[in-house]
């Protein structure tokens, strides 16, 4: 199932989406996408629904009715670096050992087709296709085995950066990651059973129509399982916490030229089975 929360910034509601493209209102039913409503119980409950019977949503998804993030609410937002041997490889830097965690500052999300602001002072705005996991029952010291049991389902998210925050300036990777709209994220919260193979989802992302970035998760370092399973290692995970997976080769740093946002641009990026984001660029203010 896809469920996802559909309106106006902060006023967001919870709904999915129907076989037929339409959204569906489930306001009645839980209060968002969100906390203890990703848990396996209650997403089994609302897979359970007589989805006919829930109120049609009028628009038309990411055209003229605006979708949030996927899940509201968001706790932790774990990012995951260096995780595509040829991303590495394109940034200078070694294959990592073990996962390298980060954190986007939860004030980054916001919604698919929300337009992605170039903070003051950049000059290397840069973008990230990647996968998203998304937390449904809460655990630590996780089992590698028993990982995905742990797992709401996966999402489409564009880790944008700004490298120049994140590489030349002193401290950590984190204030290069989580600067306001630098975390787009969904359209859609795609539950396990829509997916064949989290280790065979194809990543794009074009920028101006030029394509960019193509990849699979195939080719990730650590999948989804380890680094479940590695995260709850230090911390606590969840319900509504976000693991967001490392990008395939292709950002802006990595182009010969380089190549970075500046404003007016527009970023369309998507994930077999997952759906496509569409953002437009607005210039430093």
């Amino acid at each position: 199932m896809k469920f996802l929360r559909h309106g106006a910034p902060g006023a967001e509601k919870p709904g999915l989406l129907d076989t037929s493209g339409r959204v569906r209102d489930l306001s009645d039913r839980v209060p968002d996408i969100a906390g203890q409503t990703l848990g396996a119980a209650n997403l089994k409950a609302l897979q359970d629904l007589d989805i006919d019977s829930l109120p049609v949503v009028e628009g038309t998804p990411q055209e003229d009715l605006r979708l949030g993030p996927c899940v509201g609410g968001i706790g932790k937002f774990i990012c995951i670096g260096l995780n595509y041997a040829d991303h590495a490889e394109e940034a200078g830097m070694p294959i990592p050992k073990e996962p390298i965690i980060f954190n986007k500052w939860t004030s980054a999300v916001v919604g698919p087709n929300d337009a992605i602001q170039v903070p003051r002072h950049s000059v290397k705005t840069d973008w990230e296709v990647e996968l998203g996991v998304v937390i449904g029952d809460p655990g630590v010291y996780i089992d590698e085995a028993d990982a995905m049991r742990h797992v709401a389902g996966l999402c489409v998210i564009n880790d944008v950066s700004e490298r120049e925050f994140q590489n030349e300036r002193a401290g950590t990777w984190d204030k290069g990651k989580g600067c306001d709209t630098f975390g787009p994220t969904g359209p859609w919260l795609v539950t396990l059973d829509e997916i064949s193979d989290v280790n065979a989802l194809e990543l794009w992302l074009d920028v101006d129509g030029d394509r960019m970035q193509t990849g699979s998760t195939a080719t990730l370092i650590f999948n989804v399982p380890q680094l479940v399973s590695y995260c709850s290692q230090f911390m606590s995970l969840q319900p509504g916490d976000v693991i967001s997976t490392g990008t395939p080769p292709g950002v802006g740093m990595g182009q010969s030229p380089q190549r970075f946002l500046h404003g007016g641009e527009t970023v369309s990026l998507g994930i077999t089975g997952l759906g496509e984001q569409r953002s437009s660029v607005l210039p430093a203010g």
